[in-house]
């Protein structure tokens, strides 16, 4: 829901007539207010010249801005309110100024007062009209939740207030740090939270004045809503208008004790939601899941193939409130466009050939929870479209349906590819990457973080022995130091692959460098390229009939992924 105020000197004729057109375009995800600086009763030749276009505002009531500060503001369209200082506003809302000529304060025979409002009712309406019709809310409104998103995604508590110390913007973060909800903080003053001896400390005096801003970020103690006194680090700093005019504090204050859950776990575990490592890079991957874990933005993972991008996006949603409901995985490169829809959305009974009975989709099944879209790179343009209106308004159609499903569900994406490069070569949507990556994650590889491989040898041969007699077994230091100096082009998968391969050939309790895959023991600068052929009709139904029509022995054949395969079939008109 979009809250709109449509603000003037008074609320007696141009907020009013602007409401009167707002109100005769309903929208449901729109509500429209109008208020003045200051009270005054409807003017009769607004209602009269609004009658004349069909608008009924004779039941209006006047209303002043302070009236008005139940719930945040998103935009603000000012017609005229003409304000001396800035001033800011619950929500801190955007900010669109029509500048437009109180007709009231023309003076003269009726008739010509009458024509005065008429025409300040016209060019209102073409301005409510452009603003709808024209892309300008749109503008406004995808700005507004962009910036929201953003804000609600970091871990750190950031509280707004303007010169008086009352709160005009509290964030997710917030309310979780302080158990406050936004609606009972809104307009309140910020010493509920914060003791007034930090606010005077920090360069203000108490709530009554702008706090300065401080360099290096403060310890204070502050009040939860359940009473109790929970430690924070507080950075505060005035919040200015272009010009430098001071119109309130920035306050961003992070949990000390949150802050030190992951150093702990990971100091105890040596690893972090199922995630083995201690290397500094991983230690920022830890935080990023944490940080994650209490939103429900869309995140992009981006890591070579075997660096654990699956088990990062598990672990996002293991520690966070959607825990207790289902984690789906999907690999979409691993099938192609026609059954990835039906696996995504689902089908009903005799939607095509096969379809037996209705069966739902992933997005069904992950109603509450996380989908994790892996290789989403390789989906078909056709398919990214579909993707998207689900990011835009969380509802599809299974295949074969026309009843709308709605779903209340968390996205996360990874992929090995470059999809900046992707877009440039026109095989993936820009939009849609822009709503996958509004947070990205980029894991690092093995041969970036080697000081967690001992760790990570320990780790994988403890899980590939568990409840067999090979239980024990370790790596001898001579063959850790080769491993050390190995560059891991597959990563920790390939790591499994070394230590299944050398239990294969080790009979004792120690490997040993000659246990070592004997291609691999030493240190190889890249992985061998896979040698792609050109694909034409002729190359492509060759290699298909030589794999007894096995696209996936095909593909491997011909050196391409499988999507890729799909992809070159479905545009050559190649039937199964």
């Amino acid at each position: 829901m979009i809250n709109i105020l449509l603000l003037c000197t008074r609320n007696d004729a141009r907020s009013q007539m602007a409401e009167g057109f707002a109100r005769a375009r309903p929208r449901a995800d729109v509500r429209i207010r109008s208020a003045g600086l200051e009270r005054s009763a409807v003017h009769p030749m607004a209602v009269k010249a609004m009658a004349e276009v069909g608008v009924d505002i004779s039941g209006a009531a006047s209303k002043s801005l302070g009236e008005l500060t139940d719930e945040p503001i998103d935009i603000v369209l000012d017609l005229g309110a003409q304000m001396l200082t800035p001033r800011l506003l619950p929500g801190r809302p955007e900010w669109v100024r029509w500048n437009l000529t109180d007709p009231d304060a023309v003076k003269g025979a009726e008739d010509t007062v009458l024509r005065t409002f008429r025409d300040t009712r016209d060019r209102i309406r073409g301005l409510v009209e452009d603003f709808f019709e024209k892309g300008y809310f749109v503008a406004f409104a995808d700005s507004r939740a962009r910036t929201q998103t953003i804000l609600n995604s970091i871990s750190d508590g950031v509280m707004v207030t303007d010169l008086e110390g009352r709160v005009m913007y509290f964030n997710q973060a917030a309310e979780i740090i302080t158990g406050y909800p936004v609606s009972t903080m809104l307009n309140q003053t910020c010493t509920i939270v914060f003791p007034e001896s930090f606010l005077s400390s920090a360069g203000g005096n108490g709530a009554s004045a702008s706090v300065g801003s401080t360099a290096a970020p403060l310890k204070v103690e502050i009040g939860t809503r359940d009473g109790e006194r929970r430690l924070v680090l507080c950075r505060t700093a005035p919040l200015r208008t272009a010009d430098g005019h001071v119109l309130g504090t920035y306050f961003s204050f992070q949990d000390v004790r949150r802050d030190r859950v992951v150093e702990r776990i990971v100091a105890e575990n040596a690893g972090y939601s199922g995630i083995v490592g201690r290397d500094e890079k991983m230690l920022e991957v830890f935080e990023l899941i944490r940080e994650l874990a209490d939103t429900s933005v869309p995140v992009l993972i981006q890591g070579e193939s075997g660096t654990g991008k699956e088990l990062v996006a598990a672990a996002i949603h293991n520690e966070g409130p959607r825990r207790d409901k289902q984690f789906v995985p999907v690999n979409c490169g691993a099938l192609p466009e026609s059954l990835l829809e039906s696996e995504l959305f689902g089908h009903v009974k005799g939607a095509f050939t096969g379809a037996i009975r209705d069966k739902k989709g992933r997005f069904e099944l992950a109603d509450g929870g996380t989908i994790f879209l892996d290789e989403i790179g390789d989906i078909l343009p056709t398919m990214q479209v579909k993707l998207l209106r689900v990011l835009q308004e969380g509802t599809f159609e299974r295949v074969g349906s026309e009843i709308t499903v709605k779903v209340d569900v968390r996205i996360i994406s990874a992929t090995n590819k470059d999809l900046a490069s992707e877009i440039l070569e026109g095989r993936f949507r820009e939009d849609l990457f822009y709503r996958l990556n509004v947070v990205p994650m980029t894991l690092p590889p093995l041969r970036e973080r080697t000081s967690d491989l001992p760790l990570l040898v320990d780790h994988v041969l403890a899980h590939i022995t568990r409840n067999t007699s090979r239980a024990g077994v370790r790596v001898s230091a001579a063959a850790l130091a080769m491993m050390m100096g190995h560059p891991w082009p597959g990563n920790v998968r390939e790591l499994q692959n070394w230590l299944q391969f050398a239990l294969v050939k080790c009979h004792g309790a120690e490997i040993l460098p000659e246990h070592l895959p004997p291609s691999r023991k030493t240190t190889v600068s890249a992985p061998m390229p896979v040698r792609r052929r050109k694909l034409t009709e002729e190359v492509v139904r060759d290699a298909l009939r030589r794999a007894g029509g096995n696209k996936l022995e095909a593909a491997r054949e011909l050196g391409v992924s499988r999507a890729t395969l799909y992809r070159f079939l479905d545009d050559a008109g190649i039937q199964d």
